[in-house]
C-alpha cells in the first residue's frame, strides 16, 4: 500500500504549536498503523494490487485497482462501458463489507473513510468528504478569487479557491510528489532520532 500524502493527527487534535519530535514520531506511527490495519482488514480478493491509501486529519481514502475486463477488439466506448460496469458491480457487491470496515476504521482512527476504484482508464470515487478550510487572504489574493467569480469560472470565492487548489495540484503534481517524498523522509529521520530529554 502506498500513501502519497503524509498522515496528520486524528480529527480533534487542535495543537497549533510548533511540531516537536514527539508529535512527529506519533504522526509517523499513526500513518504506519493506518496502513497496517487496512492491510490486514481488507479482503485479499477485492483488488488486483495493493490499494492506494491517503489520509489527512479528517479522512482516510482507499482507492483500489480492479482487473480490467476482457475487451479485445472493442472500441474505446465499449471498453469504458465495460470498466464502468465492473466498477458498478464491485460497488454493489461490496457495499455491506465496505460500510462495516469503514465503521470500524472511523471508530479506531477517528476519521471518515472514503472509497474509490480504478478499472482500466476509469476512476470513480464512491464517497468523499468535503471539509471547510478557513484562510486569511489579503486584497490582491481576494481580487484573484473575485476575478474568477466575475468571469464565471467559479460560483463563489470558496469555489474559486477550490478551483485554484485543483489547478495547482494538476500542474505541480511532480513537484508536490517530490515535496511529499521529502517530508516522508524527514519524518522517518525524526522518528529514528534520539528521544526528547
Amino acid at each position: 500500500m502506498s500513501t502519497s500524502q503524509a498522515d496528520s493527527a486524528p480529527a480533534g487534535d487542535t495543537n497549533t504549536g510548533s511540531r516537536g519530535a514527539g508529535e512527529s514520531k506519533a504522526k509517523g506511527t499513526a500513518a504506519g498503523e493506518v496502513r497496517a490495519w487496512f492491510s490486514g482488514r481488507l479482503p485479499g480478493d477485492w483488488f488486483a494490487a495493493a490499494p492506494d491509501i491517503q489520509a489527512d486529519r479528517e479522512e482516510i481514502t482507499i482507492v483500489g485497482v480492479l482487473p480490467a475486463p476482457e475487451t479485445a477488439g472493442a472500441s474505446d466506448a465499449e471498453r469504458a462501458a465495460a470498466a464502468e460496469g465492473r466498477i458498478r458491480r464491485f460497488r454493489e457487491e461490496t457495499r455491506g463489507r465496505r460500510i462495516e470496515i469503514a465503521r470500524e476504521a472511523e471508530h479506531k482512527f477517528r476519521r471518515k473513510v472514503s472509497w474509490g476504484v480504478t478499472c482500466a482508464d476509469v476512476t470513480e470515487m464512491f464517497t468523499t468528504l468535503s471539509v471547510p478550510v478557513m484562510t486569511r487572504l489579503r486584497q490582491p489574493e481576494r481580487r484573484v478569487l473575485d476575478t474568477l467569480v466575475d468571469a464565471g469560472v467559479a460560483r463563489s470565492r470558496s469555489d474559486a479557491l477550490a478551483w485554484c487548489v485543483r489547478l495547482t495540484g494538476e500542474n505541480a503534481d511532480a513537484w508536490l510528489s517530490r515535496l511529499r517524498d521529502a517530508l516522508r523522509h524527514v519524518e522517518e529521520v525524526r522518528v529514528q532520532g534520539p528521544p526528547n530529554a
